[in-house]
């Protein structure tokens, strides 16, 4: 069950309490532009890091919320690729999902001291505790929340998924979902991202960081303490022994 705190894009999207309504639009007003580079401003060196499970459009709507706030935007996975020389599926086969998860949280770490930015995760990226706990201390999380037959309808579109390549995806999907889910509900807010443009998304997701940094009406819900963050036993669900590294990845 959703939170008051979640920000869901319904036929008439709302932000956290239901006050403002979100309208999707191609091009920011200047008064949205204004509101947008407020909270770029209000954000410091702090990252906006949109994490969720595969398909949740983490990237998409990503590369939309940088050109709205007007931040640079950086893919965790592509600069995991980028820093082992391999593809994550590469990866996966030769070294192993832990070695993978080491690598992904010294980079996740090194991006993270380069906001204010927008940084989209990795799917499994919140299972490490020092990711989550890096996360907290240099960054506003948001958790793009997505029902599992969108996210199936999208992971089918790609074939880079390691975890989700044979078998049953769906089911797949449901394991994984519900072994990070929790993790998930720990950030800062959640949006649900649907099969609606991604730019009600953005909107949304603008909206909640407004009510957050700028202290608009709705601020109180969306300023809540953070969730108390799942401990090491986290480290569980890592898929697998400790025992190899990436070297590159650093």
């Amino acid at each position: 069950m959703l939170g008051r705190r979640d920000l869901a894009p319904p036929d008439r999207p709302t932000n956290v309490k239901g006050r403002f309504p979100v309208r999707p639009t191609a091009h920011a007003s200047s008064g949205q532009a204004d509101g947008a580079a407020a909270i770029a401003a209000a954000l410091g060196a702090r990252s906006v890091v949109l994490v969720g499970m595969p398909g949740a459009g983490k990237t998409s709507i990503g590369r939309r919320l940088a050109a709205r706030l007007g931040l640079p935007f950086r893919d965790a996975d592509a600069a995991i690729e980028a820093a082992a020389g391999m593809t994550i599926p590469e990866i996966f086969a030769t070294h192993g999902e832990a070695a993978f998860r080491d690598g992904e949280q010294k980079v996740i770490a090194r991006l993270l001291g380069d906001g204010p930015q927008v940084l989209a995760t990795g799917g499994g990226a919140m299972i490490r505790a020092e990711t989550r706990a890096a996360v907290a201390a240099r960054g506003v999380s948001v958790w793009l929340k997505a029902d599992i037959d969108v996210l199936l309808g999208r992971v089918r579109r790609r074939s880079n998924r390691p975890l989700l390549n044979g078998g049953d995806p769906r089911a797949t999907l449901a394991a994984l979902l519900a072994a990070r889910e929790r993790f998930f509900a720990a950030c800062d807010f959640t949006v649900l991202s649907g099969e609606g443009p991604h730019e009600i998304v953005v909107d949304a997701i603008v909206d909640g960081l407004a009510d957050r940094f700028l202290g608009r009406v709705g601020a109180a819900d969306a300023r809540e303490p953070q969730r108390a963050a799942p401990g090491p036993d986290g480290a569980a669900i890592d898929g697998g022994h400790r025992n190899g590294t990436v070297n590159d990845l650093r």
